[in-house]
């Protein structure tokens, strides 16, 4: 396979960005940061939205990114698979340019859930989400905090561990996410002084049936783009990048389990597909689990952290939370987790969020974040961003180029 190299990552910053339009969100994804190329040499657009038809009243946002005169007539693809969109943008890139199809892949995610004036309704935004949910899961309006709280509830009955337990993770995030000057939550941790009695104390979103969801148990729901290139070595040298500002991405993986969580009987907390996606990244790229450096987790509530740690192995099902509790996860532990905050504290701009996740690490191994998070002697990193309830999943595995 020819190597694959990621450049010029760029993102706005995640949280309530007022009035930002999609289209101007999608002219700056396209433009900020990527002086010094020239942009024509872009053979390939993939552009994720997901939320843009319901909230944004826009099913084309293809046709948004070719407002700009540099991309007119350019392939233009849209992509949207509920939360892992992002990832998808990347992959779609990817493919296209292992296919001969392209030298240089622009990948973009954005999401646009805050009105442009006004108070966020954030009923509208549950049942915008909902639609990347079975029927017979839907709980109006908030599908996915509802279910992620069955499955959360169900994780701690299978295998013992308390509210308490749980708590750990949120500060390890939001402390992250206080030294990251474009995460959603950057400037809230002292002021909310997210501690796990504060967890505990935070509003509990579901009592008729009570099940353990707590408001610091979940992302945010934020505005903002990210970006990054995918090319190939002669695209790269086209756009006069060096490789020294790039990274390979070795490997990537893609599955999807059954959309229901009924249909999954035991596998709800032994996701199949997830785990299919993970081993397919780490093989394509000749890695194992112990040469990983740090990863990024689709963190969308707190349950996903152990069971993302049990999917990439790092703790055998039902062990994972313990990784957490041990320190592993922080930022000078054995493999650090989420050091960009997450979507706990980063943010969760839904289309956005995958290809943040790959941005992230990619500036991980260049050296190119806050000095308080910068993981030493990075070598490889790992992505795992997940669509609605752990059903689609993107795993990408990262090195220097």
């Amino acid at each position: 396979m020819k190597k694959l190299y990621l450049a010029r990552y760029a993102q706005s910053p995640f949280g309530k960005l007022g009035n930002y339009p999609l289209e101007s969100m999608l002219r700056d994804a396209g433009s900020k940061d990527l002086e010094g190329v020239d942009r024509r040499l872009v053979d390939h657009v993939a552009v994720a939205g997901l939320l843009a038809p319901i909230l944004s009243d826009q099913s084309l946002i293809a046709g948004l990114v070719a407002m700009d005169p540099v991309y007119q007539n350019k392939s233009i693809k849209g992509v949207a698979n509920a939360c892992d969109s992002g990832g998808l943008a990347v992959l779609d890139c990817a493919t296209q340019v292992l296919a001969g199809l392209a030298h240089v892949g622009l990948a973009i995610g954005v999401e646009k859930m805050h009105p442009l004036e006004g108070k966020l309704d954030s009923k509208k935004v549950g049942l915008a989400l909902g639609t990347a949910a079975h029927p017979d899961d839907l709980f109006s309006p908030f599908t996915f905090p509802h279910a992620f709280a069955v499955i959360m509830d169900r994780y701690m009955k299978a295998y013992g561990w308390t509210e308490e337990d749980f708590a750990v993770i949120p500060p390890i995030f939001y402390d992250n996410a206080s030294h990251n000057p474009l995460a959603h939550m950057h400037k809230q941790n002292e002021k909310l002084r997210v501690t796990p009695q504060a967890v505990l104390e935070s509003y509990r979103l579901f009592t008729d049936p009570p099940l353990p969801l707590k408001l610091f148990e979940c992302s945010q729901i934020s505005d903002g783009w990210a970006r990054i290139l995918v090319c190939d070595e002669e695209g790269l040298q086209k756009l006069g990048i060096q490789k020294s500002e790039a990274t390979l991405l070795s490997g990537f993986g893609q599955a999807t389990d059954s959309l229901s969580i009924a249909s999954r009987g035991e596998n709800l907390l032994k996701p199949v597909g997830a785990r299919r996606a993970y081993q397919t990244a780490m093989d394509m790229a000749g890695a194992r689990r112990d040469d990983i450096s740090l990863m990024e987790i689709h963190d969308c509530f707190s349950v996903m952290a152990p069971l993302s740690a049990e999917i990439m192995g790092f703790a055998d099902p039902g062990k994972g939370l313990q990784y957490f509790k041990d320190g592993h996860a922080n930022r000078d532990g054995k493999t650090p987790v989420n050091t960009s905050g997450g979507l706990i504290a980063k943010g969760h701009p839904i289309a956005a969020t995958g290809v943040a996740m790959i941005g992230w690490t990619h500036q991980q191994l260049l050296g190119k974040v806050p000095a308080a998070l910068q993981v030493k002697n990075a070598k490889l990193a790992t992505t795992l961003n997940i669509g609605g309830p752990i059903c689609s999943t993107v795993v990408t595995v990262q090195k220097p180029a």
